[in-house]
Order: C-alpha cells, then structure tokens, then sequence
C-alpha cells in the first residue's frame, strides 16, 4: 500500500526523492573520487622496495608551507655524506646514493625526444631501491661512479622513442650534446597518477653531479634493511651516524627527513580524512533538509488522505497499522532516493578514474552507510506524520471532505 500511494502521485514522488538523491550523490560521489585517488596514490606512493627507507632534505609530501623556510635552510646532504655513511654503516644490506633532474636535449642520429625526460643519478642499487630490474644488458659498476663514466640504462619511454626498431645496447645517444653508451634497459613499469613511470634515463652518480646538477643539490640516500625485524634498528644505526657526520648536537632534531613507503601514504590519508569530514558535513546538512521535505510532503499526504484513514479503521485497521503504512512511504521515498544517489555518485566519482586513467573503485563501505543514513531520514521525520495520521479519530476522518 505504500508503494502503491508513491505510485499514485509520481511527480511529487519524484521531486521528494530527489532532495535524498542530490545529499546521497555528494557525498558517495566525493567519497567514490577520494577512494580512487587514494588507491592510486597509495600503489603510486609505494615506490620503494621492502624494507627501504629513503634520507632526503625535504619531506616527500609537504602539505604544511609554513615550515618551507626551515627546510630550505637546512644543510644539503653531500655525496661524501654518503660516502662516509656506507663506509661506517654496519646493518644495511644496501646504501644507495641518487638524485634527479630533467633533461630536453636527447637525440639519437635523426631521432629526438620533444618532451622532458627524467635524469637519474644513480648506482649499482638504484633500481633495486625503486622496485624495477634490468631486462637487458648490465648495470651500473663501481668503474663507472669512480670515473664518471658517460653510460646509461634506459627505461622503456625512451627506449620505443629512440629506437623503435633496433636494440638500443651499446648504442650512443646524445644527452646535452654529450654521447653516452646505452650499458642497460629497464623493465617496464607502467603507470602511476595518470603519467609514464618508463619516461626516464639512470646515469652513474658521479656523472650525474659533475654534468647535471646545481652547487645546491641535495642528494638522497637509500637504506635497506635485511628483513622487517632489522628495520627499525637499521634506520636507528643510520640515523644515529648521520646526526654524527653532520655534526647534529644532541639536543637539536634531525636536519633531514626519513622517508618511507608507509610515512607517505599516512601523510597522504591524513590530508584526504580532512577532505572526508567536510564532504560529509555538507552533505549530511543535505540530507537533513531533503528529510525536512520528506516531513513536508508526508504531512501533506496525511491531510489529503484522511477520509481513506478513516475508513480503514472503520473496517479493523489499528493504529500500528495505519502508522507503519505511512512510516513505509518516507523509509520507501528516502530508500529509492538513496539507490539513484548512489549510483549517480558512484558514476560521477568514477569520472576521476577515467580523467586519470587509474582504475575505477565501488566504495561499498560508504554505499552501505549512505542507505543506513537514508534509512534513519526515513523513520526520523516520517514518525511524526505517520504518528499524525494514527492518531486521527475514525468518525472525525469519515465526515471529512
């Protein structure tokens, strides 16, 4: 009977369901494209290798600008920093020095690269650290850091730019109008925030600081530990060397930021929970208003329908029943609102997946909660009309015109 009565009125069915709908498909709909993002962020954000932890200059994600001056100011971190470092370091299994810049100039014979590619200065562990392997030719050796060598791995952007149909290994490209020897390829990585991880090329450290760097480069320096149990101790030791190589006092905080996998998706989370508790406030204030006109047209329901209230209590119907056919419009109106909000806001948070070409995410969790939430609308401002017309008197209903 209470389908049947939203039935029977449709237009102004449709326009009460659809307060719920605009309420349920804002939040589902920012929920769905914080979602997506995060799940991309998250397989993007976890560029290391197990049990890695990265020491830089600069914090990987800054969300705080106020603290920007005090990490300019701070000393960079040198090559023979991290010399030093390997050297006394006792826990790692590797200690990995890289840096990075980007390049135009990038040609081989009449082929060239239009758009910037990524220079990375690296060593023997630089790709270990970041989770990729060569899949052919060989990687950086100890020769190459100790006389700058002009080699280089590709990754495989470059790789389909430069030599389409011929195998780029022992090849020279030129980079600044300087040849350097292909010595390597790297494994194809993908895609990670809508752009190429393969658009780039490693050379040896020492070449990297003698022909692309600026006097204020800060190099970063990679650690990994040999399992999960030595982790903490291992970032412990290497912490505790580095304070004593750059001459840290005992009192002060360390002049260097600590980098790891988890750190960054955490900083990461923390800016989106934000983002989630505004989006749900605004849109819970929403769903209260689209409930204030569920109220509305229930009471309106009731004053247009009483004589149909009376006659069913004049053949037998209770007060229950008549209050639970009215309770079930507005739980039934608040319900179908909330099923096409949720798809709408699940299509429309979608459209982030598709503008990003990541892959696209069903938030269950906030569908189930946006029903719940829609549930609570229903019996919270249809108790009173449905209370309302329960408790009309049956001969009073029947006289009514």
């Amino acid at each position: 009977m209470a389908i049947l009565a939203i039935k029977q009125n449709k237009l102004r069915s449709i326009l009460t369901l659809l307060g719920i709908s605009v309420g349920v498909f804002s939040v589902v709909g920012v929920m769905t494209a914080i979602k997506t993002l995060e799940s991309s962020v998250e397989s993007g954000l976890n560029v290391f290798a197990t049990n890695t932890f990265v020491i830089q200059k600069y914090p990987e994600i800054q969300i705080n600008g106020g603290k920007r001056k005090k990490y300019r100011n701070r000393k960079n971190i040198t090559f023979q920093q991290y010399e030093k470092l390997k050297k006394r370091s006792l826990l790692p299994v590797l200690i990995s020095a890289a840096d990075g810049t980007s390049v135009r100039n990038i040609s081989y014979k009449d082929k060239k690269i239009k758009k910037s590619t990524e220079i990375y200065g690296g060593d023997k562990g630089t790709l270990r650290i970041y989770n990729t392997y060569l899949s052919d030719g060989r990687n950086f050796i100890e020769e190459d850091l100790h006389r700058s060598k002009k080699v280089c791995i590709l990754g495989m952007d470059v790789v389909d730019k430069l030599f389409p149909f011929e195998d780029p290994i022992l090849k020279k490209i030129k980079i600044d109008g300087l040849n350097y020897n292909v010595i390597g390829i790297a494994e194809r990585k993908g895609e990670a925030f809508g752009g190429s991880q393969d658009n780039y090329i490693a050379v040896p450290i020492s070449t990297f600081l003698e022909r692309f760097s600026s006097k204020n480069t800060s190099i970063r320096i990679h650690v990994e530990s040999e399992n999960e149990s030595t982790y903490q101790k291992t970032m412990d030791e290497v912490i505790g060397l580095l304070r004593s190589i750059r001459k840290v006092v005992p009192d002060q905080e360390n002049d260097f930021e600590i980098v790891t996998n988890a750190k960054m998706i955490e900083q990461f989370s923390g800016f989106t929970g934000g983002i989630k508790i505004f989006a749900f406030s605004v849109s819970l204030i929403a769903l209260i208003v689209a409930g204030i006109g569920i109220m509305n047209i229930m009471l309106v329901s009731v004053a247009e329908r009483i004589k149909e209230i009376g006659i069913r209590k004049a053949i037998g119907a209770t007060k229950k029943d008549i209050l639970m056919q009215f309770l079930f419009e507005a739980i039934f109106l608040s319900q179908f609102g909330g099923i096409v909000g949720i798809i709408m806001g699940v299509g429309g948070g979608n459209i982030v997946a598709i503008i990003f070409n990541i892959p696209a995410i069903i938030p269950l969790d906030w569908a189930l909660i946006a029903l719940g939430v829609c549930s609570v609308i229903g019996i919270v401002f249809g108790i009173y009309p449905a209370w309302r017309a329960a408790q009309l008197d049956p001969i009073e209903s029947l006289r009514f015109e």
